[in-house]
């Protein structure tokens, strides 16, 4: 037992009036592990406890992130006291630590203090649905150096912070989920244009997801090739592009069937071809 006990305190790094030893770092050890899991587990808490209440999710993520990174930073002034280290030690380190992560690490402090600013400032929101380029979907989660997006096609993108803040983003939902879409549709020259134009409107009164206010308008668009051009413009409630495409395609099922029942024609492509001359039928 003796034997063990001079093992524990036999010294292992020794900087000027401080002494470490096994014992000390064996205990060091176990109280960062134990402080580690406490964190993540009172993070998880957090999240939990706020969540069964009905908080925003972004507050949410907001404020068990801030926890578990004042924690490790408390933990860490907390280990430095107990091996016995003055903070003063690493004066000239941290300086140089800085200089270098200043240089080689540009990149992850710009996201990660770009995901600080969208946690705070919070211009895209978890649920948003967002066209980036040619990518469209919702985004599930902001992190310290990315954002988990998932495209309409179930794929997900993870995408730097820094490059939703330095670059055009269209939020459908920033402020509400207030969109506006529009159907077109061709109708066969000679046809009642006044009629085609109550059955339109029609059809969007009678749909349930088009809204009465902003009202749906019908335009007599243009005289077109081959037809009469009318356009259909609704306001919908819609937070991803999939209700906007159902909605249009539901639109364009009930014009058809009034169509149908009214006879209006719509139309398609028609060419009148002259032939100067005579035409002969060779045989052969």
């Amino acid at each position: 037992m003796e034997e063990l006990v001079n093992i524990l305190h036999t010294p292992l790094i020794v900087i000027g009036e401080v002494t470490i030893d096994l014992a000390k770092v064996l205990t060091v050890v176990m109280f960062v592990l134990l402080g580690i899991s406490a964190i993540l587990w009172s993070g998880r808490f957090i999240r939990t406890h706020l969540g069964r209440r009905g908080t925003d999710p972004n507050a949410v993520q907001l404020v068990s992130r801030a926890f578990m990174i004042v924690g490790l930073v408390v933990l860490g002034l907390i280990t430095l006291d107990m091996v016995g280290v003055p903070l003063t030690a690493f004066a000239f380190v941290s300086g140089a630590v800085a200089i270098g992560v200043g240089f080689g690490a540009q990149n992850i402090i710009n996201n990660f203090i770009s995901g600080w600013i969208l946690m705070w400032e919070r211009p895209i929101k978890i649920g948003d649905f967002l066209e980036i380029g040619d990518a469209r979907g919702t985004v599930e989660a902001i992190n310290t150096r990315s954002t988990r997006f998932r495209r309409v096609d179930g794929v997900h993108m993870l995408i730097p912070n820094s490059h939703l803040l330095e670059n055009t983003v269209t939020n459908w939902t920033l402020v509400d989920s207030l969109v506006r879409t529009a159907v077109r549709v061709g109708v066969a020259y000679g046809s009642d244009v006044r009629l085609t134009e109550r059955l339109i409107q029609q059809a969007a009164e009678e749909h349930a997801d088009v809204l009465n206010e902003p009202a749906p308008m019908v335009i007599f668009d243009d005289f077109g090739d081959s037809a009469l051009t009318f356009e259909l413009n609704v306001w919908i409630h819609a937070t991803a592009e999939r209700g906007l495409r159902m909605i249009r395609s539901d639109l364009r099922f009930r014009i058809d069937a009034l169509f149908r029942e009214h006879d209006v024609v719509i139309s398609f492509p028609q060419r009148d071809v002259h032939l100067d001359g005579e035409l002969r039928l060779v045989r052969k």
